[in-house]
């Protein structure tokens, strides 16, 4: 199972998933990833940028209505049909098809920012996919992506309850056991996961040729708290990991 079947099942997984999405996310991009991205981002305005797996184009939207330019990619063609119909006209966003794991349709060092919002887990060659980005990143660009957590979200990781319900604690195992794994997102079909380590993504950003600058565990805020109390116990352990470097 590799990336051809998850696009496969991204592309089958696309309506229900963009229902969950407003023109700020779904909750966990909304609470959690969008402060963050957004500042780490800086200012955009003016600037040429890479939406690098848009989905059904949120991010891409709000980037665009930030001043940037963006070219938005995307190897779910029904996630793409969705993106482009919630996109007014005159929105400076132009979506493409294809594969993180070959950019070659788009021109080298073209881009002031790469970013890449949930999307490195769900590709089995990740090493080419940061390559790939690499190439297309003019010197000096910023690449900024953001991942489920691998410390915390692994292949077997769960609340451990109380009878009543009452989470106990977050239950991590199998770190080490990277590769490909099954995760219900709520669809007909599980979405496959593709588990590797922090250091082996840390190492791989390095060894591409990126400088690693700033790393972020996103946690709610205090008005988001107060907007959705219910992200409470995203303070007891983080979801995501958001990482920023340069070329």
């Amino acid at each position: 199972m590799g990336s051809e079947e998850a696009a496969r099942r991204w592309n089958d997984f696309a309506e229900d998933y963009a229902e969950k999405h407003s023109e700020s996310g779904d909750l966990h991009k909304e609470v959690l990833l969008n402060p963050v991205i957004i500042a780490l981002a800086g200012d955009i305005q003016n600037k040429k940028l890479l939406d690098a797996g848009c989905g059904e184009g949120y991010l891409s939207r709000l980037l665009a209505k930030a001043g940037a330019t963006v070219t938005a990619v995307d190897y779910s063609e029904k996630m793409l049909e969705i993106a482009k119909e919630r996109t007014t006209s005159g929105t400076a966003v132009n979506y493409l098809h294809g594969s993180l794991e070959n950019l070659s349709f788009l021109e080298e060092r073209q881009f002031d920012l790469v970013i890449s919002n949930m999307v490195l887990h769900d590709l089995q060659d990740y090493k080419k996919a940061l390559q790939q980005m690499y190439q297309v990143l003019a010197p000096g660009g910023t690449f900024i992506f953001s991942i489920l957590h691998p410390a915390f979200i692994t292949p077997v990781s769960s609340w451990e309850r109380t009878s009543a319900g009452e989470k106990l604690f977050w239950k991590v195992d199998r770190y080490f056991n990277e590769g490909v794994f099954e995760q219900p997102l709520g669809g007909k079909e599980k979405m496959l996961l593709f588990h590797r380590t922090l250091s082996n993504y840390v190492n791989q950003i390095l060894q591409t040729g990126f400088t690693l600058e700033q790393l972020v565990e996103p946690k709610p805020s205090v008005h988001m708290l107060e907007k959705y109390p219910s992200f409470k116990s995203d303070l007891r352990r983080p979801d995501f990991i958001v990482f920023k470097a340069v070329k």
